[in-house]
């Protein structure tokens, strides 16, 4: 099973980005899935998940500014980034919890003002 995510890309502060996570192989008991995010010297950040059962939590942060989705057809997860800071701009991950933990590469987000 492999994660790829895409979508990161240079935007200025407050536009928008939408990264995609899409997983290829089957993936059992998925509880939830969910994006992190890491800044190069500290630890890795939670930022959002959805669970199976389609509820989603969000890190204060970027509440009512990011949403987390899924298309469980395409078994595609998104993250929908809007009104972005200059906080916002690092590396993002894709996560999920099924049978075991899949982490996809990364996906790199840079915010300029």
């Amino acid at each position: 099973v492999q994660l790829q995510a895409s979508g990161g890309g240079l935007v200025q502060a407050g536009g928008s980005l939408r990264l995609s996570c899409v997983a290829s192989g089957r993936i059992f008991s998925i509880k939830y899935t969910g994006w992190y995010r890491q800044a190069p010297g500290k630890q890795r950040e939670w930022v959002a998940d959805i669970t199976s059962g389609g509820s989603t939590r969000y890190l204060d942060s970027v509440k009512g500014r990011f949403t987390i989705s899924r298309e469980n057809a395409k078994k595609t997860v998104y993250l929908q980034m809007n009104s972005l800071k200059d906080e916002d701009t690092t590396v993002y991950y894709c996560h999920v919890l099924g049978d075991t933990a899949y982490w996809g590469q990364g996906t790199l987000v840079t915010v300029s003002s």
